[in-house]
């Protein structure tokens, strides 16, 4: 990207302000080297890092308050794709916050057991009566049926689901509500979700 005339011109005036500082600087303190040089040191590393950190300024953000999702329309959904390479969305269920892991290789909407009992799912009411073969081998899954289901102003009713007996780490988004979605497109590091 090339400079305009007015940035050059920018760029000349501030080089020429710095260097008029920082001669009448040395002159001023010509008896302490030492010194100008220690804080002239100083303040190269406070300028290299707030170039580091506005450099980087989009990944940290992304790290200490990622971005969940950005609605458009109430009817489109787009999730960026977490540093670990997977999609996470947070949906209410029930009226209370879940994070769920999206998983297409997952049939089912499947919710740990902790993330069961947030929602109002009581444990001595499931009957772990299905068979789910995970990664870490089969695990028994309790079906139930989730009152309501939220993302943004996308809502759903009476959304099948099941609750996992084993240790989940985080609930997962299977295909069952993601087919409810007329398209499901991933690239450049972003999901769209449109109803």
């Amino acid at each position: 990207m090339a400079m305009t005339g007015d940035q050059i011109g920018s760029l000349i005036y501030l080089g020429l302000l710095v260097t008029v500082i920082a001669g009448w600087y040395l002159a001023a303190n010509r008896r302490n080297l030492g010194r100008v040089a220690q804080h002239a040191a100083i303040w190269a590393f406070i300028f290299l890092g707030g170039i580091v950190a506005v450099g980087l300024w989009s990944d940290v953000r992304d790290t200490v308050a990622p971005r969940q999702s950005l609605m458009q329309d109430g009817a489109q959904v787009v999730v960026p794709m977490d540093r670990d390479g997977h999609f996470y969305l947070t949906l209410e269920v029930n009226g209370v916050p879940v994070r769920f892991v999206v998983d297409t290789g997952a049939t089912e909407i499947v919710l740990s057991g902790q993330d069961a009992a947030r929602v109002g799912i009581a444990a001595n009411d499931l009957i772990f009566s299905g068979r789910a073969f995970t990664a870490n081998g089969m695990v028994a899954t309790a079906p139930v049926r989730l009152e309501r289901v939220a993302l943004g102003g996308i809502v759903d009713q009476g959304v099948r689901a099941v609750v996992n007996e084993g240790d989940l780490e985080e609930s997962l988004l299977g295909m069952s509500y993601l087919n409810r979605f007329e398209r499901l497109e991933i690239s450049r590091g972003q999901m769209v979700l449109k109803r």
